[in-house]
């Protein structure tokens, strides 16, 4: 195949803007509030991985976002208490999660920039996960709305995704590169479904994110920040002309 590279697919939450860090804090405060309601034994780390379980266990009833994580610390709270969590606690998670949604919208290092600079030369479309109005919302803050081509809110990002997508956006997923700060669901997908993967690292990242990189595909790549992205994507055009 040769040619450029018709369609940029970025994601949304820690790539283009914090997002995580305030699923930590508020994690924090969900341990202050169950410390005294809880057994002595059941330390933090271990409250973690209950909640952990309860979110695994509920991405299929409520997907991702603020409001299924709000429902599993609830359900958490619930569980470990035997039932005894005041509803004062209940409360306070209500809450939590609602603040969450007001959060603002603090874009990462060289996001503008990146996608200013590809959006002249390529279709770009953000791909996310997440629950439908709270990402309109931190896109419609984030001010680069007008920069996309396309907005796809997804429930899943599968190799079955991904060629739809660039399908619709493009000449197909193997003339397209998708951006992001997870591994299991930005990169290792496109990946197999034969496009190109390109890495962006994040200090934060959820636990159900991880995946092991597809070091021996020639389509994955991964770079420091968001400001090294144009010129990969030149790089690669290069090597795609002169196949």
């Amino acid at each position: 195949m040769t040619g450029n590279l018709t369609t940029i697919g970025f994601d949304a939450d820690d790539t283009l803007w914090h997002n995580e860090r305030f699923f930590r804090v508020t994690q924090e405060r969900f341990a202050e509030l169950l410390q005294d309601h809880t057994a002595e034994d059941l330390d933090q780390p271990a409250l973690d991985q209950r909640l952990l379980a309860a979110e695994k266990r509920n991405l299929g009833r409520y997907g991702y976002g603020v409001k299924g994580f709000t429902l599993s610390m609830i359900e958490t709270a619930i569980e470990v208490t035997e039932q005894r969590v005041p509803a004062s606690v209940i409360q306070e998670l209500i809450v939590a999660g609602q603040m969450m949604l007001s959060y603002p919208i603090e874009l990462l290092p060289h996001a503008q920039e990146a996608v200013s600079h590809l959006a002249a030369s390529h279709q770009v479309v953000l791909i996310t996960k997440g629950d439908l109005l709270d990402q309109e919302r931190k896109l419609a803050q984030s001010g680069l709305g007008d920069l996309f081509d396309a907005v796809e809110i997804v429930s899943e990002k599968t190799p079955e995704t991904y060629r739809e997508i660039f399908e619709r956006h493009g000449d197909g997923v193997e003339r397209a590169m998708m951006v992001g700060n997870s591994m299991r669901s930005d990169v290792v997908p496109v990946v197999t479904a034969g496009g190109w993967g390109t890495y962006v690292p994040h200090g934060e990242i959820w636990e159900l994110e991880h995946a092991e990189p597809p070091e021996d595909s020639p389509r994955y790549n991964a770079i420091t920040d968001l400001s090294q992205l144009p010129q990969l994507v030149a790089q690669i055009e290069e090597k795609l002309r002169t196949r």
